[in-house]
């Protein structure tokens, strides 16, 4: 295979994975060599085993972080800080992105950003939507309730008055107070009903002090 195939296979895709390559009357072993050569010689970006992305200036589009984390882990979505400053209920910049998974825990480093995964069970797996980014590109992404929850589920101690506070939530409009409540109820878990109290009655602090101006 020639470079200039596979530029025409990957053609706008953000990202590719090396199935995509061998459709055809194609030899595997050839193109695995290409695709290692590629990577040396920086033509192309290897992920994870199986996960590549064009380099500068060969790609068409800048893989947006949220589709590199959906298929760098499978089945994930982003959730937690990331999915929180997405949303726009965190002021920070979030420099890693934030996924959960059914999967194992990990983080990996790559030329495209730095990527955690943080494993949940399956039946609070669930919560997030195919979501617009940039560039045409979709990925999967926790709805703003779940990703606050999600983030409750993981950190010790995350479900009292003072954590809550230094997360400096703003924007508590967006959330819905019934999804949010709703939410913690499906997961059957004591620690996220309390948070979800907890929030709910700031939303109502922050509710009768707007009306108050």
């Amino acid at each position: 295979m020639k470079f200039e195939q596979l530029l025409v296979l990957v053609g706008d895709e953000p990202v590719f994975e090396t199935a995509l390559l061998f459709a055809g009357d194609v030899d595997p072993a050839d193109v695995q060599r290409q695709l290692s050569r590629w990577t040396r010689t920086g033509r192309v970006v290897q992920l994870r085993k199986g996960l590549y992305a064009l380099a500068p200036p060969f790609r068409k589009v800048i893989a947006h972080p949220f589709v590199v984390a959906n298929r760098l882990v499978p089945p994930s979505y982003v959730s937690m800080e990331s999915a929180l400053a997405h949303h726009g209920l965190i002021p920070e910049h979030v420099p890693v992105t934030t996924s959960v998974t059914t999967g194992r825990t990990g983080r990996f480093t790559t030329a495209l950003g730095v990527y955690a995964f943080h494993q949940i069970k399956q039946d609070l797996f669930w919560g997030y939507e195919l979501m617009d980014l940039a560039d045409g590109q979709q990925g999967f992404v926790a709805a703003p309730e779940k990703a606050l929850l999600d983030l409750v589920h993981q950190r010790s101690g995350a479900d009292a008055p003072e954590y809550l506070g230094e997360l400096r939530l703003q924007n508590l409009d967006l959330l819905d107070r019934a999804t949010l409540r709703g939410m913690a109820a499906r997961a059957q878990s004591p620690k996220l009903a309390r948070a979800a109290e907890v929030i709910a009655q700031r939303m109502d602090r922050e509710a009768e002090e707007y009306e108050l101006v």
